[in-house]
């Protein structure tokens, strides 16, 4: 049963993204499909139309399997070397210093909607439990 639920959750991640390209199809939208896929998820998930659980599983499954897709890049790398001579360590020392600001900006901003969210909840249970004293 676990691995039809997976199945399913992947089903429905996939839909996103078709829907995505749907979209990015018929309203040329300048936003590669995928992206407005993701987008359709996260406003799918912010504004509480389907719940987390929906998708948690297959997610997991995918990101499990995430760092097979870079062997195929790191195999071409290897295969031209050529390509750090000269500009090509510019170009690496760009992809380093874009890769550090783009974890940095990452961070920085899951946190500060991992702490809006705290303070959120924080209200409500003060709410909840200044309604209940009275």
């Amino acid at each position: 049963m676990n691995i039809i639920r997976i199945i399913v959750q992947i089903a429905i991640l996939f839909g996103f993204s078709f829907l995505g390209d749907l979209v990015h199809t018929y309203l040329h939208i300048p936003l590669p499909g995928s992206i407005i896929g993701l987008l359709l998820l996260f406003l799918g998930l912010s504004l509480n139309i389907f719940s987390v659980k929906w998708i948690k599983q297959g997610a997991g499954f995918l990101l499990a399997f995430l760092p097979l897709l870079f062997v195929p890049t790191l195999v071409g790398i290897i295969k031209y070397p050529e390509l750090f001579t000269g500009k090509g360590v510019l170009i690496l020392l760009v992809v380093v210093i874009s890769t550090i600001i783009t974890m940095i900006a990452a961070g920085k901003s899951s946190e500060v909607v991992g702490n809006k969210t705290k303070e959120r909840e924080q209200k409500k249970k003060w709410h909840k439990h200044s309604s209940q004293s009275l």
